[in-house]
């Protein structure tokens, strides 16, 4: 068993605590994206992963390739060259003062990827799993092309190939549009992991009968989204959305649905009321969910799992998820106390 990802990882350079941008005189550095973010995940429920990206031959490169192999992440397949690693600076907002991001990516190494600069074949070796993001072919032409590549190589090997739609539209600037690129790469991909918002920017797929700008959607105007997306994309197996409410910046509520094609599974609603960091949160739900998908039998305990473990991810500072499967399955079990284990 091995998963494969591939995108962008990022510098994260963030305020500490609730500093703004404006206050801080220090910038605590870490790494994060996506993709990574999935590997990550994964790796900590020991499960063999790999991450693909092409970072730049310097010192920030190499900190963040030994960053990844701390968690156990495979990095052999990462290639090096280009002038930079992508930046993203983080205030993290509280109450009613939303957390901001700043983007520093125009250039990075994997921006300048191109078709052919991964062995695909070498890559793939063993897997059995192949996950990208909707951020990734947003980031150039190229980025577009090389997970197409990697798409196409997966399907030929018959891999398992998952996607989080992550529809981003400041990110979209190099003159292509997600609804002329993303169909293309979808029409490849088994599960698809997304929100109402994702299929009615990308794909112009709207709940049937409802307004998605209403801010609640009831269950059934999930399934009539799966459904048309399965519609529009036969090999699509399983559509996933996530539910957040967000109360205020440090409340939120946290749910998940899992259509098979038949039944909607829902999962049980966290309430999470002290929230440390919630950037990653949607990726660490979708590194439980393949865990899920792989180890368990029921696609009700794989989505419950995905939402339990994202819900810890909340309570995590940092990008990546560092919590076990033990973990996870105590507060799937109903242990949400937060004693002190001893």
């Amino acid at each position: 068993m091995k998963v494969v990802t591939f995108g962008e990882i990022m510098l994260r350079l963030a305020t500490p605590g609730f500093l703004r941008f404006s206050q801080a005189t220090e910038l605590m550095a870490t790494f994060g994206g996506g993709e990574a973010n999935v590997a990550v995940s994964l790796a900590n429920y020991g499960i063999p992963v790999d991450f693909v990206t092409r970072l730049p031959l310097n010192d920030i490169g190499q900190a963040c390739i030994m960053d990844l192999r701390k968690y156990g992440v495979n990095t052999n397949n990462i290639i090096r060259g280009g002038d930079r690693i992508g930046i993203y600076f983080l205030e993290t907002g509280a109450v009613s003062r939303g957390s901001k991001v700043i983007y520093d990516r125009s250039h990075s190494s994997i921006s300048e990827i191109k078709p052919g600069m991964i062995d695909w074949d070498v890559v793939f070796d063993g897997a059995n799993w192949f996950h990208w993001t909707g951020i990734t072919p947003a980031i150039s032409q190229g980025a577009a092309d090389a997970c197409r590549e990697a798409i196409q190589k997966a399907n030929e090997k018959g891999i398992t190939v998952s996607c989080d739609l992550n529809y981003r539209k400041n990110l979209w600037k190099y003159g292509s549009k997600a609804g002329e690129i993303m169909p293309s790469l979808v029409e490849g991909t088994d599960i698809i992991l997304g929100n109402e918002e994702d299929s009615q920017m990308v794909f112009g797929i709207q709940p049937e009968g409802l307004d998605v700008t209403s801010g609640h959607l009831e269950a059934g105007a999930y399934e009539s989204v799966s459904k048309q997306i399965m519609a529009r994309f036969p090999r699509c197996k399983k559509v996933i959305t996530t539910l957040r409410g967000s109360v205020n910046a440090n409340h939120n509520s946290w749910a998940g649905v899992l259509w098979d094609g038949e039944h909607l599974f829902e999962s049980p609603t966290y309430q999470i009321t002290h929230i440390v960091d919630r950037v990653g949160g949607g990726d660490s739900f979708m590194g439980g969910l393949i865990y899920g998908l792989l180890n368990f039998q029921s696609d009700q305990k794989a989505l419950d799992f995905a939402v339990a473990a994202s819900c810890l991810k909340h309570t995590i500072y940092g990008d990546f998820n560092q919590v076990t499967v033990e973990e996870v399955e105590k507060l799937m079990e109903g242990d949400a106390s937060g004693r002190v284990a001893r």
